[in-house]
Order: C-alpha cells, then structure tokens, then sequence
C-alpha cells in the first residue's frame, strides 16, 4: 500500500472510496514483492499493480467486491497449468494478496468518522495518516491484521521510529504492545513482511497475522564529479528512485543548468561534503571525478563507511595506482575489496548514457545478490529474495 502513497493520500485528501490490494507473501518466480499495491476507487479508476498483469483483472473485480461488503479479503494466486487463460501466475510463482478496504470522509471531515463498531472504517484514520507520512518522505510503518478474529480484521497502527504509535489493533491490551516492538524492529531494517503473534500479545495462543509495511526516505546517491556521464547516471539514479545529489568542488561545472535532474547540487570537496553526511546502509557513492586529488581522500573515507556501494571510474591502470595510493593512505585489504572499479558492468558501454546503464545494472546486482551474467541458459533464480524496502522509491531498497 505505501509504495502507492503519494496518489492514495490524493485519494484520501479528495474524500475518495477505495480498496487497496497489497501483496503479502510471495513463493516461486512471483512479479512483484511483499508491500506491492494496486488500488480501485468507487469510479472505477485504477493504480499500482500486484503481478505486473497477470491477475490484475481478478484483483481488480475484488477490489470492486471489497468496496461493497466492507469487508477485508485475503486472496491466494497460483499457477494453473490446465487451462492457459485461467487466473494464475503464467510465470510459475504464487502470491498471497490482502485487499482492504478503505471508506475515506468527505472533503474537510474527520478521516475514519465512518460506522462505529466497524474495524475498517476504525482503522481509516490510521491509515490515512500511514499514507500522508509516506507521501512526505517520513519513516514510519503500517501494521495491519490480515489473518486472525473476524472482528480484528482490517484493524491497523502505525508506529514511527521512535516507538510512538497511532491506532490500535483491538482484542487484548498487550496486544497493540507486542505488535509495537515487532512493526519498529522492522521499520529499523526497512523491511516490510507478515509477523504472527498471539492475540493476547504473547507468542503463543490464539494467533494474528500482521501485515507490517515499512515506509523509510528515498536512499542516497552521491555522484562525485559534475562530468558528462554525471548527467546520464541522475537521471538512471532519479529512474531507479534514489534521492540523488552531485557533488563538485568546480562552480563552473556543478550547475542546475547541467544537472536540472538532480534533487541536489553541491559546490564542495568531495571528501569534506562526504564528511558532512550521514548516511545508511542503503547508500551509494559514484566516484566520476577520475582525478587522484579528489578520488584520494574522498575514498579514503568512504570505504571505510557502511554504505551499499561504492564505485570509481577509470581504466584498469588507474585503478592499480589508486589501490596502491590507498594502501599507502592506510587501508585494508578488505576494505579496499569493497571498492567497484572500474565501475559497472561489462555492457561495452560507450556513451554517456550507456556507461550510467552499466553503472546502474552493477549497482541493481550488488543491490539484490545477482550475478549479471545473462539469464538465457542459466539456471539461476530470476528473483533473489532479498529483503525488500517499501518507500517512495516504488520498489525496495
């Protein structure tokens, strides 16, 4: 649901009647991942997607069912090999989807101001302030009970990362409590996924299952050097769905005119921005500046942070006399090992743009544990389950 935020908070703003369905779990070669969402308001109109079209057309006919009764559904799709145009997964895999309906207030009016007693319309402020927080950008995570008490059905709570929480589940006091340091371990992690616990707020007993939806800002990407290529790569960066910043110590050359991409340009040296920054496991670092001035003690610093990826630009040449400059600086094997260069993937790139696909491919791999070799012949997981980020970004992170 929060991968769609931006427009359902639209949604929610304009008093709009909608059912969200969001993906719970997914086993085999399934399309999209846990968190992904596609939506259907009281018109008709739809956004987002489960499956990349496969059992779009079912999903939607619930969303129109869910939007009637009032009701949550939760839905299994597999394949089906018996008859090639049932609905089922033609790739293989299997996915379990909740569909939620969400009663929205009239312009102006109180958000979840629908039926007393209905845990749908109890959750729906809830969960319109979940899709304002990650409309804005903010972290924050949405749990919801898809498996559990009829009556607990469709109840939701957001938590933000410092433990304070809106909403309530319902049942057992404990319950909201336990659902709390579960839903803020994940949103610490990025991660969105079913918990099971006890509906009494212990682990055992009669359980509930939680879809938690964890919501975190864009990551960062920081390209070092305002050069041609920098250009190609904000926009794959901006593609990819990174807050991307270009960082230069030449006026001339770090300019809104060059960069009209960029969500940020910054005239500094590069490794005294770097050090101005704090940033998480989800970074990345691009080193286009190919200058040993600059590329030094900017690396010097950044392989010894705990970002994602780090990579430099420049021939294999280069790259021996900057390993054997940052061994003399001080670093480790190890931590020269983390260091991509020459950077990107083996595409034959020679353009602007080619070079910033082949950066970005090898940035994809590093990201989701592939291999970048080809997927013709290979046996291989198309699919590498690697936890998944739900932000703004649209996919994971």
């Amino acid at each position: 649901m929060l991968d769609i935020a931006d427009e359902l908070n639209r949604w929610m703003e304009q008093g709009r009647t909608f059912a969200v369905a969001t993906v719970v779990a997914t086993n085999g070669s399934a399309p999209r991942q846990p968190g992904a969402a596609l939506a259907v308001d009281s018109d008709g109109t739809a956004i987002g997607s489960v499956s990349g079209g496969c059992v779009e057309g079912a999903v939607y006919e619930l969303c129109q069912e869910a939007m009637e009764t009032g009701r949550p559904v939760l839905e299994r799709f597999g394949y089906s090999d018996e008859d090639a145009f049932a609905v089922g997964l033609t790739c293989g895999g299997i996915i379990d989807i909740v569909i939620t309906p969400v009663r929205a207030s009239a312009p102006g009016t109180a958000a979840g101001s629908g039926t007393a007693g209905n845990p749908v319309d109890s959750s729906t402020a809830t969960l319109a302030a979940a899709l304002a927080a990650a409309a804005s950008g903010e972290a924050a995570a949405v749990a919801r009970i898809i498996e559990g008490p009829d009556e607990l059905l469709g109840r939701a709570l957001l938590v933000r990362p410092d433990g304070s929480h809106t909403g309530s589940l319902g049942g057992h006091p404990a319950l909201d409590r336990t659902a709390v340091e579960h839903t803020r371990a994940l949103l610490d992690a990025g991660r969105t996924t079913t918990v099971e616990i006890g509906a009494d707020g212990s682990q055992c007993g009669s359980p509930v299952v939680l879809l938690v939806e964890s919501s975190v800002p864009a990551p960062r990407m920081i390209v070092f050097g305002a050069i041609d290529f920098a250009s190609a790569l904000v926009r794959v960066g901006k593609f990819l769905g990174y807050r991307v910043t270009v960082c230069d110590a030449r006026p001339v050359f770090a300019t809104r005119t060059r960069f009209p991409d960029a969500d940020e340009i910054v005239v500094d040296w590069p490794h005294r921005y770097l050090d101005s920054q704090e940033l998480d496991s989800r970074a990345v670092l691009c080193v286009l500046t190919h200058d040993a001035k600059f590329d030094i003690p900017l690396l010097e610093r950044a392989l010894r942070l705990p970002v994602a990826y780090i990579g430099a630009m420049g021939s294999r040449r280069t790259h021996l006399d900057r390993q054997q400059r940052l061994r003399d600086a001080g670093l480790t094997e190890i931590e020269l090992n983390r260091l991509r260069s020459p950077i990107g993937l083996d595409l034959g790139a020679r353009t602007p743009e080619e070079t910033a696909l082949s950066i970005a491919a090898e940035i994809v791999a590093n990201r989701r544990g592939g291999t970048g070799a080809p997927l013709t012949g290979a046996h291989t997981p198309i699919h590498h389950d690697a936890p998944r980020t739900v932000g703004r970004i649209g996919e994971v992170a």
